[in-house]
């Protein structure tokens, strides 16, 4: 992994809809709570990361949850996950994994890494270069109309909706 300080650490805010598009959206936000990362993600991924962030105990494992139990039992562990590109429209990940004091990197989609990290408590980074492309600053002035439209639906949103993501 590229240097540490390339990286900010960030925790999931919630999931909320597109009202335009009817898409579901992680919210990340930094520690400083002034930057929101939103990634458009699909309802299988937002199901998914819904169910971990509500701690949500179902009754057979998950696809996240089968990773894991194998990543268990052969004795490797989940350090953290990163958001380290966003190329396209498209943005990529790696879960850091830690086997018999091994780094392994794995790629992922960021919906995957992030569903991975809220099972089991680790952090989640974001490459400063891919927040410099897509963040939102809650205090930016000149945000184009995408941006400025999720602003205000973030600004609006009561503090008891988020993370309450249904399918």
């Amino acid at each position: 992994m590229a240097d540490a300080t390339d990286f900010v650490r960030m925790e999931v805010r919630g999931l909320v809809i597109d009202s335009s598009s009817n898409a579901p959206i992680v919210l990340l936000r930094d520690e400083t709570g002034e930057a929101i990362l939103p990634i458009w993600i699909g309802p299988f991924e937002a199901s998914a990361i819904s169910v971990a962030f509500e701690q949500q105990a179902m009754p057979r494992p998950l696809t996240h949850d089968l990773l894991l139990s194998a990543f268990s039992r052969l004795g490797a562990r989940v350090e953290h996950v990163a958001v380290t590109d966003l190329r396209d429209g498209t943005f990529f990940a790696e879960v850091h994994v830690t086997h018999s004091g091994e780094p392994l990197i794995f790629d992922s989609r960021p919906s995957d890494a992030i569903a991975i990290a809220l099972r089991v408590r680790c952090p989640i980074l974001v490459a400063r270069s891919v927040l410099a492309q897509a963040q939102i600053s809650i205090h930016s002035e000149d945000e184009d109309d995408k941006q400025e439209r999720l602003r205000r639906m973030l600004e609006e949103l009561d503090a008891d909706e988020l993370g309450k993501y249904t399918m």
